[in-house]
């Protein structure tokens, strides 16, 4: 079995008989993640909003992974009412892995919320997942050891979390939302395996992040991804420090497959974070802090009128949908 000092990106172990949900595995990073699962001969879920992305991402990846096992899902992560008709649509069993990857991003104003009335980046890339991972749940505690990863981003190492305004509300910066976004996801993915280990759950959660993944930098997909070769000469130099998205998958798909990984780890590239083979590195000092952790979750609990951690306390089968 492979180990943390043998683990090639190229050769990951074969996963035949797995399924794994990959959120957002129609484009970017969660292409690559698809991609390279689907070639250990898993059964890959995309979860997409869009159909028409969702059948060209299943048509290159059948076209780089001959007999692949590949299909999607309907999912929009900013309509929380949707979310437990997405999983009911995957119609599996159980359910090995979940990366949850999908995100929104904005570079510019104005603010924008989802049909929830949330705040869009912060409504999509957590609380979404925050509740999608309720309606997994079961399926993931059908497999005989799960792993949810939760794909961060470097840019939440950064930023803080303003708990008095999550959403954004008096004080929109779309960048900084967004590494906040991301750094919630983050904090979830941690929060989350100190909850299912007090409960001796078999389901493990796990954190990874791309580093530094550029578009110039990431070979063809088409029609996924087509790299002009303008873009591919203006981000030549940068290859020094970041990597392309192919590269950013990595840790997301060891943090998945090596059985060496356990949960509450955050995994990431080698290089100062930003680039290279993954590897375990420290949890970021801010993303230590439990009592963050705790009101975020609790937060998140209000918001969405559910909780994705098993318990013992509550009245609906151990996955709480009771309100908060």
């Amino acid at each position: 079995m492979p180990t943390s000092t043998t683990w090639d990106v190229r050769r990951p172990p074969r996963a035949e008989g797995s399924v794994i949900l990959v959120t957002g595995g129609n484009a970017g990073i969660g292409y690559f993640v698809a991609e390279q699962l689907a070639a250990t001969g898993a059964t890959v879920v995309l979860g997409c909003r869009s159909p028409a992305k969702a059948d060209a991402a299943t048509a290159a990846i059948r076209a780089r992974v001959p007999g692949a096992r590949v299909r999607a899902v309907r999912l929009d992560l900013a309509d929380l009412s949707s979310l437990g008709d997405a999983a009911e649509s995957l119609e599996t069993e159980r359910l090995d892995a979940v990366v949850h990857n999908a995100g929104a991003a904005r570079d510019d104003p104005p603010r924008e919320e989802t049909g929830d009335g949330h705040e869009l980046m912060f409504g999509t890339n957590h609380l979404g997942h925050f509740a999608l991972t309720r309606w997994l749940m079961p399926l993931l505690e059908a497999a005989p050891a799960a792993r949810v990863v939760t794909m961060g981003s470097f840019a939440a190492k950064s930023e803080r979390l303003d708990l008095d305004d999550l959403q954004s509300r008096t004080d929109y910066r779309p960048k900084r939302t967004y590494g906040r976004s991301k750094l919630a996801q983050m904090h979830f993915g941690l929060e989350l395996d100190r909850r299912l280990r007090a409960v001796g759950s078999t389901v493990s959660s796990v954190v990874a992040h791309p580093g530094g993944a550029l578009d110039g930098l990431t070979p063809s997909r088409p029609p996924v991804h087509e790299r002009t070769t303008a873009a591919r000469l203006r981000t030549a130099p940068a290859a020094l420090l970041v990597q392309g998205k192919h590269a950013g998958a990595w840790p997301a798909v060891r943090a998945v497959l090596d059985p060496a990984v356990r949960g509450g780890e955050l995994w990431g590239p080698r290089a100062f974070g930003l680039r290279g083979l993954p590897r375990r590195e420290p949890v970021w000092d801010h993303l230590a802090d439990t009592t963050v952790a705790a009101r975020l979750w609790a937060a998140s609990r209000a918001l969405t009128g559910t909780d994705p951690s098993p318990s013992t306390d509550c009245q609906c089968g151990g996955f709480c949908s009771c309100p908060p």
